[in-house]
């Protein structure tokens, strides 16, 4: 019944979210179509100015994958990763998930595909995946937005902030499963 309950609810609360916006904006004398219609033309103009970027860090992430380094560095990692008692086959979804969200699905879904949903591999893939963030994408794609060149401590904020993200997946798991670290 809950969950009936909350199946409904989602299918109502977009709609009327939109019919709220619409209503508020029209009470204050603002032309909601025209104002739609312009923010559109400013997104798709932002996006033809993100197409350089993106095509880079596409290019930098398909070579990468493509010329070997990306097992290199995982054979490199081994010994940390099993100090810290994660299984090896999640380095490549950790290497791959600060630099592209579509690259760490596909390494997410061969690695539930291979070992199951259910098995420590699959769960703990899952947990990263949800807790991690495709840290260089976003700044390539935020700040090459709005032209900012020098980035301060973003990158290392955000790397750090993946490392505790992956570091976290794996100690939950193994607390949550009785697993010695």
């Amino acid at each position: 019944m809950l969950i009936r309950a909350i199946t409904a609810a989602s299918n109502v609360v977009i709609p009327l979210i939109i019919l709220a916006v619409c209503l508020i904006g029209r009470l204050k004398g603002v032309r909601v179509y025209e104002a739609f219609v312009e923010g559109a033309k400013e997104g798709f103009a932002t996006a033809v100015r993100l197409i350089p970027f993106l095509v880079a860090m596409f290019v930098a992430i398909g070579m990468f994958r493509a010329s070997g380094a990306l097992k290199v560095v995982t054979s490199a990692l081994f010994p940390v990763a099993h100090f810290l008692g994660m299984p090896e086959e999640l380095l490549p979804l950790a290497l791959i998930r600060p630099l592209s969200g579509s690259g760490a699905l596909e390494v997410t879904t061969n690695l539930v595909r291979t070992f199951g949903p259910d098995s420590l591999v699959g769960r703990m893939a899952s947990t990263m995946q949800a807790s991690s963030e495709t840290t260089l994408y976003v700044i390539t794609v935020y700040f090459g937005a709005v032209g900012i060149k020098r980035t301060r401590h973003t990158l290392a904020a955000g790397l750090f902030a993946d490392f505790i993200a992956f570091l976290s997946s794996v100690a939950i798991w193994r607390l949550i499963l009785g697993l010695a670290p």
